[in-house]
């Protein structure tokens, strides 16, 4: 119980942060993505149109990770799309490395260990609908 609860504060959490990202890859134009932080410089390696399709994975990996089980179809695609979102930010991890981006990597990396705990966690510890 108390499992089901900590892993929907964390899938939620995320959920709003890479939502969030997500719109803003898309709606925002590199330049103006590029202004919002340091962290964002990211950008600099990748065209217009890749920033824009890396945020469409990410909407939709967030639509994966919260609607199945809201509605009760398919549940397990949500721990699915958490790995996906882990190997999203291997990429991006491995986009700081080749960077020397050193704290930002580890940053990307603690939300990949993030991902991999929700899908551990919904795969093994407490799926859903257990």
């Amino acid at each position: 119980m108390h499992m089901n609860i900590a892993l929907w504060i964390i899938t939620g959490a995320l959920a709003v942060s890479y939502g969030a990202g997500g719109a803003s890859q898309i709606l925002l134009t590199k330049e103006r993505y590029r202004a919002l932080a340091p962290s964002q410089h990211w950008v600099d390696d990748f065209s217009a149109g890749k920033i824009k399709a890396i945020g469409t994975i990410k909407l939709v990996a967030v639509a994966g990770l919260i609607l199945p089980p809201l509605v009760g179809i398919l549940p397990v695609l949500s721990p699915i799309a958490a790995c996906g979102l882990a190997l999203l930010m291997s990429g991006a991890a491995t986009t700081r490395f080749r960077r020397s981006e050193w704290a930002y990597m580890a940053g990307d990396a603690g939300f990949m260990l993030a991902f991999i705990f929700v899908a551990w966690g919904r795969f093994i510890l407490a799926p859903y609908g257990s």
